[in-house]
């Protein structure tokens, strides 16, 4: 717990965040990453060109900040960022470092006004998080030994393109041994030496399919950017070099965007884009249990082009009785499918508002089906999603 001399400096702090987190967290990124270049193996380094990771980054600390005594508000958050941190093989040798540079970057930022007193409240607050996050890291690596030895080597035994920009990529083991269970909705690392960047780096993929024994199924978007958003380099990577016989580093998997399939309360998955890879591994789990629940599918893309994995949505509807699908294309002439923008009032009734939600895609869609859900009166409570990178936190705000 804070102590009571410290919790006034961090109150007032939250003001002062709101207005400088952005400045504080740049040079943050920038300083340590100076000091410690290895540490860009650990770091995207398109999220770190884009910005994207420092405005993360400086809202986690502010709703930090601001929710510092609401645990209720920050344990599914802190929960979150512990599993992508286990994902990535952070240590408890890496928090001195950033410890160090956050407070220096508070220090720079802030000036005249970062008085000895807001430094050790600070750094008091950092370590009260920090320690939290080391124990619940040090107990997802448990089960697998260390950090280093949750990385498996595993082969490309297929690569399939099932969409343009899209591939669909078996893993199975290199080696005897048992492949590590996950949960439907869950994601796997995969790290890999870039030489275009000079560095390692790791991506996160969620795993598309239902749990089988024998491999793990990724789908793999190639971002190819545009004048708002850079190329995905490592998708680019995956795309051009990686190929059936290939061998990969892969995590054990991890990620809370879990939902629980023993329950009979309604679930509707919502889905744009490649954000439809979480939720066909929570839709094809649903088919292999039999389930009964009341299920809604609800997708967006552009084109039939775009559109992953279609034939399993399809061949789903056949296996559960109380399956409603809906998939919103922006160009497409069949009658299959619904032309135009997502409209959940459209496709929702009164019972199905009362289950979970799923939500998964560019942050500006879920931001706008969030919206809408809470328009139509379900409780936030029953309402997750899952973010493919930095977080803006914007519901702690």
């Amino acid at each position: 717990m804070l102590s009571a001399s410290a919790k006034p400096y961090i109150d007032a702090s939250v003001p002062v965040l709101r207005q400088h987190g952005l400045a504080i967290t740049t040079v943050f990124y920038k300083t340590m990453l100076d000091a410690h270049p290895e540490l860009n193996n650990l770091f995207n380094q398109g999220n770190q060109a884009n910005g994207s990771q420092q405005q993360s980054l400086a809202s986690a600390v502010f709703a930090y900040a601001a929710n510092i005594e609401n645990s209720a508000a920050l344990a599914p958050v802190l929960e979150r960022i512990v599993h992508k941190h286990v994902s990535i093989g952070i240590l408890p040798s890496h928090y001195p470092i950033v410890g160090k540079y956050l407070l220096g970057a508070i220090k720079e930022v802030l000036g005249d006004a970062a008085v000895p007193d807001l430094i050790s409240a600070w750094d008091e607050a950092y370590w009260l998080l920090a320690g939290e996050l080391i124990a619940t890291e040090a107990r997802l690596y448990e089960p697998n030994g260390n950090a280093e030895k949750q990385w498996l080597k595993m082969k490309v035994a297929k690569k399939e393109h099932i969409s343009d920009d899209i591939v669909s990529i078996i893993l199975v083991p290199n080696s005897e041994g048992e492949l590590p269970k996950f949960k439907a909705g869950q994601y796997i690392s995969i790290a890999a030496y870039l030489e275009e960047l000079k560095l390692r780096q790791i991506r996160q993929y969620s795993l598309s399919d239902a749990e089988n024994a024998g491999y793990y199924r990724i789908t793999v978007k190639r971002e190819k950017g545009d004048e708002f958003k850079p190329e995905g380099k490592f998708s680019k990577w995956i795309h051009q070099h990686v190929r059936e016989g290939s061998v990969l580093d892969v995590s054990h998997p991890y990620g809370t965007f879990v939902p629980i399939l023993s329950e009979n309360s309604p679930i509707t998955l919502i889905s744009a884009g490649v954000g439809i890879t979480p939720m066909l591994s929570i839709l094809n789990t649903l088919v292999k249990q039999k389930a009964s629940r009341k299920v809604a599918f609800v997708h967006a893309a552009r084109s039939e082009k775009t559109l992953a994995h279609y034939d399993e949505i399809r061949d789903a509807k056949f296996a559960l009785e109380n399956l409603q699908t809906a998939v919103y294309l922006s160009d497409s002439e069949s009658d299959e499918f619904i032309q135009g923008k997502m409209n959940l009032p459209n496709i929702l009734d009164e019972d199905t508002l009362k289950g979970k939600f799923f939500i998964c895609g560019p942050t500006a869609f879920m931001d706008d089906q969030w919206k809408t859900l809470l328009g139509l009166g379900v409780n936030p409570a029953n309402i997750e999603r899952e973010v493919f990178g930095p977080e803006s936190l914007s519901h702690l705000l």
